[in-house]
Parts: C-alpha cells; structure tokens; sequence
C-alpha cells in the first residue's frame, strides 16, 4: 500500500492539484502523509470507538497518519485521532439519505469535505467490511472491496490526469 501512497504522492503533487493544506515539507519529500501511528494509539481509537477496526486500515495508519486528498474529488484521510461514527459528525447526511449502512459508518476520510470515506461494519461474523466512498454529487456510494483497490482506483484516476496535462 505504501508504493500506491507514494505513486499517488508524486503524481498529484506533479499536477499541482493538491489542497492548499500541503506543506512545503511534504512538497519537497513528495509525500502526502504524515508520520505513521503507533500500535498504541490504534488500540486507543478502537477501545474509544469500542470495535476491531480492518486489518487493511491499520495498515494504512502504521504507514501514514491521514493522508492529503490527491485532487478535488477525493476526499482527504483523517488522523486518527479524529475518526468518528458519522452520526457523531453528521447526523444530517444520516436522515437525508435514510440508509441503513451509515448509520455505524466510520467516517475515516472527508470531514468537512464534499465526499466521505466511510469503513462500515460488518453485521455479522459471515460479513466483510464495506468500503464507501459517498458524496452528495454522486449517485448513490461507490463500494471498494477494501483500502488498497479504492487507492489503486485514485492512482488510474491520477496517472490518466497526469497522462492527459503532459501531452
């Protein structure tokens, strides 16, 4: 995961798409995260949360502590520190939408943004966890099968970009 990160990085910070948010620091290391997490602090967020957060996530926060969104339509990963339910953060997108998944939705990506990242629960042990990626501007989520085909998914995205402006 962390060569797709990398690749993604590099790319978008080449196209100059990068949120404001972006540090000169980052720009100069071509990395648009943070310092990993420790196993720590991922104990805490699940004891804080009270649930056993995917194995593929937290292999995301050992690598980069919230990531920078590469472009306008991504959104961009939260700390953990941050990470909440939905309901906790908007309750609104909640009613709006009256589906039954986001309700214990995990909101890991987008806070204050048009689009969320949202890791829902499984039901049961038979379940997997789902992987949304869910914005008022389109219709309806976008299901991933887990973290590394949704980033895979945001690198195609970034090279036909980047393919496109150096022609």
């Amino acid at each position: 995961m962390k060569e797709l990160l990398l690749a993604i990085s590099f790319l978008s910070i080449g196209l100059g798409e990068v949120k404001e948010s972006v540090t000169k620091n980052q720009i100069q290391n071509q990395w648009l995260g943070f310092e990993p997490v420790s196993s720590e602090q991922i104990i805490n967020t699940e004891k804080r949360l009270n649930i056993k957060l995917p194995e593929d996530y937290k292999m995301f926060l050992q690598i980069t502590n919230g990531f920078i969104a590469p472009n306008s339509v991504e959104p961009s990963f939260m700390k953990v520190e941050e990470i909440d339910y939905l309901k906790n953060i908007d309750k609104f997108t909640i009613e709006a939408y009256n589906l039954p998944e986001l309700e214990n939705s995990i909101l890991v990506a987008g806070k204050d943004e048009e689009q969320y990242f949202l890791l829902i629960p499984p039901k049961n042990e038979n379940e997997k966890w789902k992987y949304w990626k869910f914005a008022n501007w389109m219709a309806g989520e976008q299901e991933f099968v887990n973290l590394e085909t949704y980033f895979k998914n945001v690198l195609e995205f970034t090279e036909k970009q980047y393919k496109i402006k150096n022609e």
